[in-house]
């Protein structure tokens, strides 16, 4: 890979929305590699509003002519639609080239990778944890990715000098790059990230279907605000999350339901420890708020 960098780096972006716009808008700012950034996009509209505000330097009518020459690839679309994606740029990829991706979970993401890419490909799976209840291209910022921890899980075949290119890019986005297991991974940000998600969405579908809802809508404010957030979210992204990670999600699931019942028995039973269950719940917030990695 470094023998590449002696010459223009070409850089492509599948998928042009928050995540593919914001990683363009991020390298181009940073100059990263002098890379040329090439884009694809489904539609049209994507394309054209991503090359006018400067994510990319040019944008390709197919995916064999946006991979041809890159030397890395980043797949930034809807969970569910990779695998046709690698079965697609397989022919047309660079040996020795750079893959990766920006789904939400890995492991599924891993095994297509592990069956369907060619064997002198160097695929980094990877996940920002970073993004918005917007979507779309014109949400991107190049700051999206500032601070964020970034989790890579590079294949077993993939070289260390590969892995490390990537790490590089991932710091030159300002996040932190965080190397972790494609199963650890899907297990501990189905409690963090896909949980929550659906717990926003189950307390919108509560609250908008009551007959309630017209006056209670009225009195919602910020809290009824910070908690249904991510119900704004892409539906085919949290679609193909929740798909592609079922067993994990419905295990927090349970937990969490656990934990509900737990609460409502001391709520049903007007019980005084209802304080300290709350209390103990503030400490470890602001426990976790002072050691965030």
């Amino acid at each position: 890979m470094e023998q590449c960098y002696n010459n223009a780096v070409r850089l492509a972006i599948i998928g042009l929305g928050l995540i593919g716009g914001s990683l363009g808008l991020a390298l181009k700012q940073a100059n990263w590699q002098q890379a040329e950034v090439v884009g694809y996009a489904r539609r049209y509209e994507a394309g054209s509003l991503a090359l006018k505000l400067g994510a990319v330097d040019k944008v390709e009518s197919t995916l064999s002519e946006t991979v041809k020459g890159a030397n890395i690839v980043i797949i930034a679309t809807p969970i569910l639609s990779i695998k046709d994606i690698f079965s697609q740029i397989t022919s047309d990829l660079s040996d020795d080239s750079i893959v990766t991706d920006t789904a939400s979970t890995k492991l599924q993401i891993m095994r297509w990778a592990e069956e369907l890419l060619p064997p002198e490909i160097n695929f980094v799976g990877g996940h920002p944890m970073a993004g918005k209840e917007t979507s779309g291209v014109s949400a991107a910022t190049a700051d999206l990715f500032h601070n964020c921890t970034y989790c890579l899980t590079p294949a077993p075949r993939t070289k260390p000098a590969a892995v490390q290119t990537v790490k590089e890019m991932v710091k030159e986005l300002g996040a932190i790059p965080l190397t972790i297991s494609a199963r650890e991974h899907d297990r501990l940000v189905a409690g963090v990230s896909h949980l929550p998600l659906l717990l926003s969405v189950a307390l919108v579908s509560a609250t908008t279907n009551n007959s309630s809802w017209h006056q209670m809508s009225c009195l919602a404010a910020s809290g009824y605000r910070d908690l249904t957030r991510l119900a704004s979210g892409n539906p085919e992204v949290n679609a193909d999350i929740c798909l592609s990670n079922s067993a994990a999600i419905v295990s927090w699931i349970d937990a969490f339901s656990e934990e509900l019942q737990r609460l409502r028995k001391l709520v049903a039973g007007e019980s005084i420890e209802i304080e300290n269950a709350l209390a103990l719940a503030k400490k470890a917030r602001q426990k976790w708020l002072k050691r965030r990695c």
